[in-house]
């Protein structure tokens, strides 16, 4: 099994090459073309949220009609009037109002499930390799983190957006109506509002994208900490790591009350423009009525306008503190969802020739002087069963998985015929023996494979590599609920139903890297037969864990050092007493020897 490039969990270096970050030109770009499906949704919603926006603001006037009714001295039945309308405004407000921010809610909700989408799709096309570099954290905090932020302000900050900035240029355009000069002194306000804007943009962006990585390198430092602890403890790190993790906490926590600090500063500058706009507009009003150009509830209807605007111009500008944050985790999505073509797993070259599989002059390497294979050539014939056969660290399970496409050679290519794709599936399948048994019915995750399979294909497929009589033994069968907090399926059970999916998906092409090796010796050879059922009538690349492997295969390739040393069938690699007749006899010596 491929080793992490450090070695030893959480010795890597600090600066890790993480995953690239889009720029704002670029976020943007992306984001509109998430939207362009749902334009008319957008239309609606605006539409909607315009129109309840606009209802609302018959509001003041009608208050400042009952207080020139008041201040005229005319009857109490004057009152019902506006009274009346105050409540139909109320009522229609609250109903369109609901509608509108339905329609941004889902229209958010959409475009959020198709970038989740998009990000599962291209982080599952990047090679090993490139994920190893960039750090487990630096992954798991944007699939996390950064999807959690981004959910936040599409379900929140997206809606209450909306409805303010609709409120703001509404508003004013309301204030401009009941004479301009209360526009023109509430519009005081605004130097310093775009002042605080633009004060608080220019660092905030700055501050939450270094949180977001702090925040990833943390989780990464953790992740190696905890999942190699047994590691740590024996070469007696646990203070290096404590250390590690300490400073990478700090960190964080310190681009955590800059962001405090920039918030708080934010607040007092925005109370200070309401202070200004709202003394300006009563001002304004005092000298209107006292001239006679407005009543008394015309200058009354201003105040409350301007104050109305407190909300939605605070709620606008501390949304900028949401904005950023969604902002900077949308740049670290966007990066990944838009990698270019030539940096993730490609397709396999299509040849016109009769092999199967053909790596020609394949190297690799996980780092600078970290070579792992040495122009590595290899042919597979149409149908041909090739065990892989090397000490540890020889390059057997890099080679496997450069031959399945999960990783890219540095050098040379991987070709595999034109005739190989099956007519549904996938032209290569890996299967090691790190299976992951998915949440879900024994049933779903055989459709994993091929989703139109039915339950008779289901069947078939657990009878060829001998799972049927037990799947049919669990509580409820096929629906038995397995994977985190259902049945546990033991190793053995667990790679059978690897194998069931390799035989659903039906590739020309299989490479099965050790995937025999968690069954243990008891299950060991109830796992080889399904995984010779398995691979029956195809091309196989097996890893072999057991020397048996290689001697049921029609030719071995004996790795050492990333170079291959020999090849030719166990008969022949025996006799030839060179690496492999070595190895098997240090093999067969512990254990009594096959009957061959």
């Amino acid at each position: 099994m491929t080793s992490t490039p450090s070695g030893i969990p959480g010795t890597a270096d600090d600066s890790a090459e993480l995953l690239p970050i889009a720029s704002g030109a670029r976020t943007r770009a992306a984001l509109r073309t998430l939207i362009r499906p749902d334009r008319g949704r957008v239309l609606l919603g605006l539409g909607v949220l315009v129109g309840a926006t606009a209802v609302g603001l018959l509001v003041q006037p009608l208050l400042g009609r009952i207080v020139d009714i008041v201040a005229d001295g005319r009857p109490a039945d004057a009152l019902t009037l506006p009274v009346v309308l105050l409540l139909v405004v109320a009522v229609v407000q609250g109903v369109t109002t609901t509608l509108g921010l339905t329609q941004v809610a889902r229209l958010g909700e959409t475009v959020l499930a198709r970038l989740r989408e998009q990000f599962v799709e291209r982080a599952l096309q990047l090679p090993a390799d490139r994920l190893e570099r960039a750090g487990a954290g630096d992954l798991t905090a944007r699939v996390t983190g950064d999807v959690a932020r981004v959910a936040e302000a599409v379900r929140s900050a997206l809606p209450e957006m909306a409805r303010s900035v609709l409120a703001i240029v509404l508003t004013l355009g309301a204030m401009a109506l009941l004479d301009v000069r209360f526009l023109l002194a509430a519009l005081l306000a605004v130097p310093v509002q775009a002042l605080t804007a633009r004060w608080y943009v220019r660092r905030a962006v700055t501050v939450y994208a270094d949180q977001r990585v702090a925040n990833g390198a943390q989780q990464q430092q953790l992740l190696e900490t905890i999942g190699g602890a047994v590691t740590v403890r024996g070469h007696r790190l646990e203070e290096q790591h404590t250390e590690k993790s300490a400073r990478r906490s700090r960190k964080a926590v310190e681009l955590t009350m800059r962001s405090v600090h920039l918030v708080l500063g934010f607040y007092a500058r925005l109370h200070i423009a309401e202070y200004i706009g709202l003394a300006a507009v009563l001002v304004t009003g005092f000298f209107l009525v006292r001239d006679g150009s407005v009543s008394i509830g015309t200058a009354t209807a201003a105040a409350l306008y301007f104050h109305s605007l407190f909300g939605p111009v605070n709620a606008a500008l501390v949304l900028l503190d949401d904005a950023q944050s969604a902002a900077a985790g949308l740049a670290r999505l966007v990066g990944v969802t838009d990698i270019e073509e030539s940096a993730v797993q490609l397709p396999h070259q299509r040849t016109e020739v009769e092999a199967a599989v053909t790596v020609d002059a394949v190297s690799h390497a996980y780092g600078p002087g970290r070579t792992v294979l040495h122009e590595v050539s290899l042919t597979l014939r149409a149908g041909e069963h090739v065990a892989l056969v090397g000490t540890s660290g020889a390059g057997k399970s890099t080679l496997a998985r450069l031959v399945a496409g999960v990783q890219q050679p540095t050098g040379g290519t991987v070709s595999v015929a034109q005739s190989a794709p099956g007519p549904a599936g996938p032209s290569v399948v890996l299967v090691t023996q790190e299976v992951h048994v998915f949440t879900g019915t024994l049933a779903e995750d055989l459709r994993l494979a091929r989703p139109d399979a039915s339950d008779a294909d289901l069947r078939t497929a657990l009878a060829t590599v001998h799972a049927l009589e037990w799947a049919e033994a669990l509580p409820e069968g096929l629906a038995t609920v397995v994977g985190e907090g259902g049945h546990r399926l033991d190793p053995a059970r667990a790679q059978q139903l690897a194998l069931a999916r390799l035989v659903l998906a039906d590739p020309p092409v299989a490479v099965l890297d050790e995937a025999t090796a968690e069954a243990g010796s008891a299950g060991a050879r109830t796992l080889e037969r399904s995984a010779e059922a398995a691979l029956a009538g195809r091309t196989a690349l097996v890893v072999a864990h057991r020397l048996t492997q290689a001697v049921a295969a029609d030719r071995i390739v004996v790795l050492e050092a990333g170079r291959v040393v020999e090849s030719g069938t166990h008969d022949e690699l025996r006799t030839a007493d060179g690496p492999y007749a070595t190895l098997w006899r240090a093999w067969s010596g512990s254990r009594a020897a096959p009957h061959l």
